[in-house]
C-alpha cells in the first residue's frame, strides 16, 4: 500500500515521495518465537520436575533487571537461544545421573550374587536414585571369623540415624 506524503510548502515541481510500509511483518516473526519460547519453557519446566527426585538441576536462577517492556526480534532470538542451551544442559545432567544410578544398579546386582568380590563395599540409596538414607555394604558374616573364612554378605543398613533430643545436647 502506498502512502504519498504531500507538503503544501513543497515546491511544486517536484513529484511526490511516496512511502512505504516495511516489506517484513514482524509479527508472524514474533508469534513464531513466541511459540518456541513457550515450548523451551514447558521443556525446561518438564526437564526441572524429572530432576527434582534426583537431586534437582545445578541451575541458578535467571534475573532481570530490565523494567517491563515489549522485546524487539533480537532480544526474543536470545531468550530463545538461552533457553535453548538452559534445556540442552538440564537433559545432559538428566542423562548423567541415569546412567550413573543404572551402574550402581548393576553393581549392586553383582554384589548380591557374589558378595565376595566385593569386600567391604558400599552403595547409597541416593547413588540408586532411591529415596531414604539406607546403605547397601559387604561385610564378613561373623566378624573376623568370617573375613577368615570367607563367608562374605550384603546388608541393608536400617535407615537414617536416630534423631537425638535435646536431652543428650544438655548431658554434654
Amino acid at each position: 500500500m502506498e502512502v504519498l506524503e504531500h507538503d503544501s510548502r513543497a515546491r511544486t515541481d517536484l513529484p511526490p515521495v511516496a512511502l512505504t510500509a516495511p516489506a517484513t511483518d514482524e509479527r508472524a516473526a514474533r508469534r513464531t518465537l513466541r511459540a518456541q519460547i513457550a515450548k523451551l519453557e514447558r521443556e525446561l519446566s518438564e526437564a526441572f520436575v524429572t530432576a527434582y527426585p534426583m537431586g534437582g538441576l545445578d541451575e541458578a536462577p535467571t534475573r532481570s533487571c530490565a523494567a517491563p517492556r515489549l522485546l524487539d526480534l533480537g532480544e526474543l532470538e536470545r531468550v530463545r537461544d538461552d533457553l535453548a542451551v538452559r534445556v540442552r544442559s538440564a537433559r545432559a545432567t538428566i542423562t548423567e545421573r541415569a546412567d550413573r544410578q543404572a551402574a550402581s544398579r548393576v553393581q549392586l546386582e553383582r554384589m548380591l550374587l557374589e558378595p565376595g568380590r566385593y569386600r567391604f563395599v558400599r552403595i547409597s540409596n541416593r547413588e540408586l536414585g532411591e529415596p531414604g538414607c539406607g546403605v547397601w555394604q559387604v561385610g564378613p558374616r561373623l566378624g573376623l571369623i568370617g573375613m577368615l573364612m570367607g563367608w562374605w554378605q550384603v546388608k541393608l543398613s536400617s535407615g537414617c540415624p536416630l534423631a537425638t533430643g535435646r536431652g543428650a545436647a544438655a548431658a554434654d
